[in-house]
């Protein structure tokens, strides 16, 4: 059985679009992998949220309920920072995104923190700063995840984000 040439071309060109068209490293949307991990807190990372919910009680607002996808997204990013030594918001239009689709957030924000040793250390910084403060003050965010992370000197990288359901 003989084929066409212009059915050949048209099986080859299927045949290459398919084969290439759904590269990560071709779509370059992928700043840095979100992993999806079981979350088992450490105790700082649990002190953290009791913190922040018992500030957040203390002004009559709503205490934030903890979920794990969340944190799974904070971790990723904590591992990031920590791999490139800086503490920044780098990519976090893709964590919001990310958190819009899988976790049905109609909001998002994210505190991060480098070298406090203690969760009291960090969330006290993050009430004296009124960026930070506004964050975890926001009444209308309803949920939340956190991730610590060591770098190779032993010193502390905190993501925490807040998401609105």
């Amino acid at each position: 059985m003989k084929i066409s040439n212009i059915k050949l071309v048209v099986i080859l060109a299927l045949s290459f679009s398919v084969l290439t068209s759904c590269s990560k490293e071709d779509d370059g949307i992928y700043f840095s992998e979100i992993k999806d991990v079981k979350v088992e807190y450490s105790v700082m990372e649990l002190e953290i949220l009791d913190l922040v919910n018992n500030h957040r009680l203390s002004l009559g607002l709503q205490s934030l309920e903890s979920l794990s996808y969340i944190s799974s997204v904070a971790y990723s990013h904590t591992e990031y920072m920590v791999e490139t030594d800086q503490v920044n918001h780098d990519g976090f239009p893709q964590r919001q995104e990310n958190l819009v689709l899988k976790a049905n957030a109609k909001s998002v924000g994210e505190n991060v923190a480098y070298g406090f040793n203690s969760a009291k250390g960090v969330v006290n910084a993050w009430l004296n700063s009124s960026e930070h403060r506004a964050i975890i003050e926001n009444e209308s965010y309803t949920h939340f995840g956190i991730s610590i992370e060591k770098n190779s000197e032993g010193r502390f990288y905190f993501t925490q984000m807040f998401i609105k359901k």
